[in-house]
């Protein structure tokens, strides 16, 4: 055995854990659910944290996730090439926002692909169909909210929540109360997050970035939102129904339609992912 081949040896056996998260009953029984469906066997190939984005490449195929900073320390500093891809999904429970960036990628890679996707009845979008992008949430944000409109504004007074200030955010404010919850407050139409106790129980529509389940919120907001007619929107949703368990009503995610442009992308620092390298998806509760 090279010394080569045994890296890769040890890669494989390696263990990433996190003690005191196994335990039902508690908000890490979503992360266990989606890390649980993932089988063994599959392996981890390639991966970047990039600066704005990030992926992880498996052989099931490519994930991306909105790079998130902060949080508690980094331990996981392995190369993780050759790790099972369900050990590296074990990163989404990290209180390092960078190591959870990679583990919410790792799921992705497993949950957000078309073959698994399209017998659920997801609709994909044209590659072409591009209208702008948002670091955080992508552009499925305005085709979300442009999507439910009709129905906001035929309420009259509807209570809309949205977590995260995307662009054209503001144009909700013309036909509904709109409330934008915001850990980094950026303007006069922001909330800061920890508002959600407050407003989100009374939202008639909740807009959930995808962020949150890699900043460890997003179970909280789902229970918070069980009310509400509740979408999770950008590259960061991890496409699995078993976010509908929690109440979420529509999926509006992303797939890696051209992974050589998505790595371009990431490594670039600034490079488009969508139009090319991520296309639209939109899956919806039954």
């Amino acid at each position: 055995m090279t010394a080569q081949q045994e890296q890769v040896g040890l890669r494989k056996t390696a263990t990433i854990a996190f003690p005191g998260t196994e335990a039902p009953g508690t908000a890490w029984d979503l992360y266990n659910q989606m890390i649980a469906g993932i089988p063994e066997g599959v392996f981890v190939r390639d991966y970047c944290l990039g600066l704005n984005w990030s992926y992880v490449e498996a052989d099931c195929g490519m994930g991306v996730a909105f790079t998130v900073r902060g949080g508690g320390k980094r331990t996981y500093k392995m190369d993780l090439r050759g790790m099972e891809l369900r050990q590296v999904a074990e990163l989404s429970k990290s209180w390092c926002f960078q190591e959870a960036t990679l583990g919410i990628a790792a799921l992705n890679a497993w949950y957000s692909r078309r073959e698994l996707l399209a017998p659920l009845g997801c609709e994909f979008a044209d590659p072409a169909e591009h209208h702008g992008e948002d670091e955080r949430g992508g552009n499925g944000q305005k085709d979300a909210f442009c999507a439910y409109k009709p129905q906001i504004a035929a309420k009259g007074d509807a209570n809309v929540v949205v977590v995260g200030h995307f662009p054209h955010v503001a144009d909700i404010a013309e036909y509904a109360n709109l409330t934008v919850l915001e850990r980094n407050c950026r303007d006069g139409l922001d909330t800061p997050d920890p508002g959600c106790e407050y407003v989100m129980p009374q939202a008639d529509y909740a807009f959930i970035t995808g962020v949150t389940l890699i900043n460890k919120t997003a179970p909280r907001l789902l229970d918070l939102a069980r009310n509400a007619a509740t979408v999770m929107v950008g590259p960061s949703v991890v496409m699995t129904p078993a976010l509908f368990e929690r109440g979420v009503h529509e999926l509006a995610g992303s797939v890696v339609n051209d992974p050589e442009r998505a790595r371009f992308a990431v490594a670039n620092g600034g490079g488009q992912l969508f139009g090319q390298a991520l296309v639209m998806a939109s899956l919806k509760a039954e």
